[in-house]
């Protein structure tokens, strides 16, 4: 029977007692978003953002790069799709979790989430201005002198929130307590639970979730129309430049680090990983493993999988201090295709798997760190 790997001083990680969702596995666990790669000692890391993928030279073969690439972002600044929006009010919804709710005054927003998706979904509905705080995932440009509300990594603290004097609240179940979000509605303040699974499938439905409770869902349905053309073109481009045999694809695994917790967790069917994998034209080792959702890597695992690229958020990276630094953690990784070339690409935990508005941005550079990774070193 296979036995997670375990380190010197691990704690149980919490993600075992949490759903098989993405977000919140990651909340459990006290994501820390990055932005941009920070410092990563054992291997460089660019600070350009990336090009689009139609404007670089796509190497011949993907596996003949070594070393580790890190995705980031351009201008991440909001391109709303309406200018001054009118809100329709008051709006009565029932959210993800079937809670009858009454929106009257979306003066005063907060949006929180694990990956500050809901809040940049606001910002790109033009209502950016209404926002009055921030989770720690919220970082595009223009949110970073708002008040923040979560302390000590992902939790809500309930005094910040009601100093804000929020008049609606977005949120989904990635952050907790949920006792806050509770204390929320006894103060009488409307409180919207948007879907907390995020994937390629489902881009439209948290924008139509977030527009329809703010009374904007004319802006809802530009936003997702958008966003779907955005990702269907940077998926066309993807599928013109990757393998076209599942034979000739990278074998592709996506794990998740806290090095200072001892949590290290291999993301397989899913999870939302497996998604980002296969829009990436890459091999989801995963699957052929019989690896479902979110579980603690294993030495049979990673010998079993034998990755040839390695996907992760450059916070979990930073937290093993680099490459190095990880594959002395998981020795098992070392052996193979892709510790032996140290073939690992990363990106800030905020973007990676948010698939919120940037998802086309996200898909672009982390196609480019794979298939042309000069252009971002």
């Amino acid at each position: 029977m296979p036995h997670p790997v375990r380190r010197r001083g691990d704690r149980p990680p919490l993600l075992a007692a949490l759903t098989a969702l993405a977000g919140l596995a990651l909340a459990g666990c006290g994501l820390a978003p990055v932005s941009g790669s920070g410092p990563d000692r054992g291997r460089p890391g660019p600070a350009a953002a990336a090009p689009s993928l139609t404007d670089v030279d796509v190497l011949p073969d993907p596996r003949s790069w070594t070393g580790g690439t890190t995705a980031v972002l351009g201008d991440d600044a909001p391109d709303p799709v309406q200018d001054d929006p009118r809100p329709r009010l008051p709006v009565t919804l029932t959210d993800a979790q079937g809670t009858r709710v009454t929106v009257t005054d979306t003066s005063r927003v907060l949006a929180l989430d694990v990956y500050g998706t809901l809040a940049r979904t606001v910002a790109e509905l033009g209502l950016g201005d209404s926002l009055v705080g921030r989770d720690v995932s919220t970082t595009f440009a223009g949110s970073e002198q708002l008040p923040l509300v979560t302390h000590s990594g992902h939790d809500l603290n309930a005094e910040a929130i009601l100093e804000l004097d929020p008049t609606v609240i977005l949120t989904d179940t990635s952050l907790g307590p949920w006792d806050v979000v509770l204390q929320m509605r006894d103060a009488g303040i409307p409180v919207v639970v948007t879907d907390s699974e995020r994937g390629l499938d489902n881009l439209d439905a948290i924008t139509d979730q977030v527009a329809t409770a703010l009374g904007v869902p004319e802006a809802g349905r530009r936003l997702a129309d958008r966003v779907q053309a955005e990702v269907d073109a940077v998926r066309a481009e993807v599928a013109a430049i990757a393998p076209s045999t599942e034979r000739e694809r990278l074998r592709t695994v996506f794990l998740y680090v806290r090095g200072q917790s001892g949590v290290y967790y291999l993301f397989g069917e899913d999870s939302g990983a497996d998604a980002l994998i296969d829009a990436l034209g890459l091999y989801d080792v995963a699957e052929e493993i019989g690896w479902r959702g979110m579980r603690p890597v294993t030495d049979e695992a990673i010998i079993a999988a034998q990755p040839e690229l390695v996907l992760m958020m450059s916070g979990g990276l930073e937290s093993v201090d680099g490459v190095e630094g990880l594959l002395e953690q998981l020795p098992a990784l070392a052996e193979t295709p892709a510790g032996e070339q140290r073939r690992f690409v990363d990106m800030a935990d905020s973007q990676v798997l948010g698939f919120g508005p940037t998802t086309a941005a996200v898909l672009n550079a982390l196609a480019v760190a794979v298939y042309a990774p000069e252009a971002v070193s």
